[in-house]
């Protein structure tokens, strides 16, 4: 079985095509600039050859129809035709408190994502048009969606409820829903997969760091608590987001600054968090050269960051009254062992003990915890795009729903 996963956004899309055989990536890449001038489609072939093309990509069925002609292009493509393409599996960024699992998409489901998109205006939209443009240009194809809140609709009232008047709870849906649930679902039942412990028995916490970032709390599988909020802008520092905010703040601003709801929205989603704290950037690896020579905001940014995880670690360990596996995954948590090293030293006294000098330099999977720690810590790659796959192949072939 031969699946596409695409993720589709406002100005690009990614794809991955899946041989479900033997779970290998045979060709992968995206288009960027989508809608702009100077869009383009960057296509990675199975032995690593990279193709780009530049063009006009006006919008996203354009996208998509570029996509489908360079995997079965004769000279770059895997594909003999598109007859030989057995699913699409696609991200969708919010599925509300209707959808717990991946689905089908049929016109029913659509409809319900369709009323997501007031809730997740930014992200909805361009994910159901991606959705549309593969039903245009190859109908019939089965199609799933694969939610990152699903994985969070096992959150109980008292960990997702705010606390605001019922009634605009009810009216308008305002929860927390959280995100990065298929990143957190993967990876934490791959750690388990590796350390050969059984999933539905494990208290873990889940540590997606990067650009966007948030922490979560899987207690016998299933997620109890998570970071992010009503939108991806809750819980942690992050590139571009303030993360948790006093709504004090936020009124204050917006009164001394004059600015209304859209430039305040802009200001703490694209302009506060690490790049607002430091003036440099929101890239770690940028903050990081700038702390080595000195920038105080660069050092302040970091033991922010730093610390607003350990304080999630922290809750969350009391919240599930203990823990045995503390996952490290996203760029950050993948690649940055200063960033690991700052959030889980001194955390002896909760069972956590991490290997100093292994953690240094460490860019793989495995366990970073000393032999007597008692809590296991492991960094794992995560493979959202591989979740996405597997929801696929299992939907496609047995049913409409997992």
């Amino acid at each position: 079985m031969k699946i596409l996963v695409l993720n589709c956004g406002s100005s690009s899309i990614k794809y991955q095509l899946f041989s479900m055989t033997d779970r290998v990536v045979i060709a992968k890449g995206g288009v960027e600039k989508l809608g702009m001038k100077g869009s383009f489609l960057k296509h990675v072939r199975q032995d690593g050859q990279v193709v780009v093309f530049e063009g006009e990509i006006l919008d996203h069925k354009i996208g998509v129809e570029y996509i489908l002609g360079i995997l079965t292009s004769e000279k770059h493509g895997c594909l003999k035709s598109l007859e030989e393409l057995d699913a699409v599996g696609h991200r969708v960024v919010h599925g509300g408190e209707l959808f717990n699992s991946s689905v089908l998409l049929t016109d029913d489901v659509l409809a319900e994502v369709t009323k997501c998109i007031d809730i997740a205006p930014l992200h909805n939209p361009p994910n159901l048009k991606g959705i549309k443009a593969m039903e245009e240009l190859i109908p019939g194809i089965p199609q799933v969606g694969v939610f990152d809140t699903a994985f969070h609709q096992t959150m109980e009232p008292k960990a997702y409820m705010y606390g605001i008047p019922y009634p605009l709870y009810k009216k308008y849906g305002i929860r927390r829903y959280g995100f990065h649930g298929t990143s957190h679902r993967y990876v934490t039942k791959r750690a388990c997969e590796l350390l050969g412990v059984d999933y539905n028995t494990q208290k873990i916490i889940s540590c997606h760091l990067g650009n966007g970032a948030s922490v979560a709390a899987i207690k016998n599988g299933k997620s109890i608590d998570t970071s992010m909020g009503f939108t991806p802008v809750e819980g942690l520092v992050m590139g571009t987001r303030s993360g948790d905010l006093d709504v004090g703040v936020v009124l204050y601003i917006m009164e001394k600054e004059e600015i209304g709801i859209k430039s305040a929205n802009t200001l703490f989603n694209k302009h506060a968090g690490m790049l607002g704290v430091t003036g440099i950037s929101s890239d770690m690896r940028e903050i990081e050269m700038a702390k080595d020579k000195g920038d105080e905001r660069a050092a302040l940014a970091l033991e922010m960051y730093d610390y607003k995880v350990k304080k999630y670690i922290g809750s969350y360990i009391a919240a599930m009254g203990g823990l045995d596996i503390l996952i490290m995954t996203g760029g950050i948590g993948e690649n940055a062992d200063t960033t690991r090293e700052g959030v889980l030293s001194d955390l002896d006294f909760l069972g956590i003990s991490l290997d100093h000098q292994k953690n240094k330099g460490f860019r793989k999977e495995g366990v970073i915890s000393t032999p007597e720690s008692k809590v296991k810590v492991i960094v794992v790659p995560t493979d959202e795009e591989l979740m996405i796959a597997l929801d696929t192949e299992q939907i496609v072939t047995s049913g409409n729903k997992l």
